[in-house]
């Protein structure tokens, strides 16, 4: 992969990926927007968010397919990341599930795969698939996603699971839970948080008061402000969806925003923080 100017965060194997990635969820499902759609992520490339997640239940396989094509000519400027259903994810299941997202997505090679959420499979059985999968070459790197802190201390002490890269959770202003335990043990161990969501469900966040102050404050938009927020620790990646080529270059300007101690404070009275411990949500 080439070297980028945008700022970075280290994958516990060393591996180095964009702090703003590129999110899919809900492309590639209409026809009429595909053209727009894909030169939204096009655009996303050309501005070094060169990190796409997706998940073969998107569309039931309809976004795997629309990165597909955007990816296939410009294959090895991407750091691609998939996720596998828990009902794929035993020892065969997870191989198939990579060979149609592999076909999906016009490559020979995932660099990122996630389990999309804890299931009916034991976690062991599916670590013992992703190891044969990156044996077979067709999986460089796995994770997992929607996963609280127990479900991550048992999926890291089965065999192999220290290979574990990343925990792909929901995490924006509204949205701190994590920031009790299971943001700060990741933290400790190395392993990337990759926030989902981070304008929240249909965009609460942006509609709040006290973000658009800020946003005013500095002459940005709320969802500036909304990414900034996010990616202010180490650590932290995130994958906003754009649908729009307009929606991709707002967001890839997030990383010039600077926030101060004074934003802190007023979106920390807008959305406290945790004072105990909260189940994970997800959406």
């Amino acid at each position: 992969m080439k070297t980028l100017s945008t700022r970075m965060v280290d994958l516990p194997a060393g591996e180095q990926i964009p702090v703003l990635g590129q999110g899919t969820w809900g492309l590639g499902e209409d026809p009429m927007r595909r053209d727009e759609e894909l030169t939204a992520l096009r655009l996303g490339l050309d501005l070094e968010m060169t990190l796409i997640d997706t998940a073969e239940m998107y569309g039931d396989g309809a976004a795997e397919r629309l990165v597909g094509d955007v990816v296939f000519d410009r294959r090895d400027e991407v750091f691609l990341v998939t996720k596998v259903l828990p009902e794929h994810a035993d020892r065969a299941g997870a191989i198939e599930a990579c060979d149609r997202s592999l076909h999906r997505l016009r490559t020979d090679h995932i660099d990122l795969y996630l389990l999309h959420w804890p299931g009916p499979v034991p976690v062991e059985e599916t670590v013992e698939a992703f190891t044969t999968l990156q044996q077979q070459g067709k999986i460089r790197f796995w994770g997992v996603s929607n996963f609280d802190t127990t479900d991550l201390r048992e999926a890291t002490a089965v065999p192999d699971g220290h290979a574990a890269q990343t925990d792909q959770v929901l995490y924006n202003l509204a949205r701190r839970g994590i920031e009790w335990d299971l943001l700060p043990a990741c933290q400790r161990s190395g392993l990337t948080v990759m926030a989902y969501a981070p304008f929240d469900h249909r965009g609460t966040v942006l509609r709040h008061p006290a973000v658009i102050a800020v946003a005013e404050r500095h002459g940005v938009t709320p969802g500036q402000v909304a990414l900034a927020w996010v990616i202010r620790q180490d650590g932290i990646t995130t994958i906003p969806k754009a649908a729009h080529p307009e929606h991709t270059a707002e967001n890839r300007a997030a990383l010039d925003v600077r926030l101060t101690a004074d934003d802190f404070a007023d979106l920390d009275r807008a959305f406290p923080p945790p004072d105990g411990p909260t189940p994970l949500e997800v959406l």
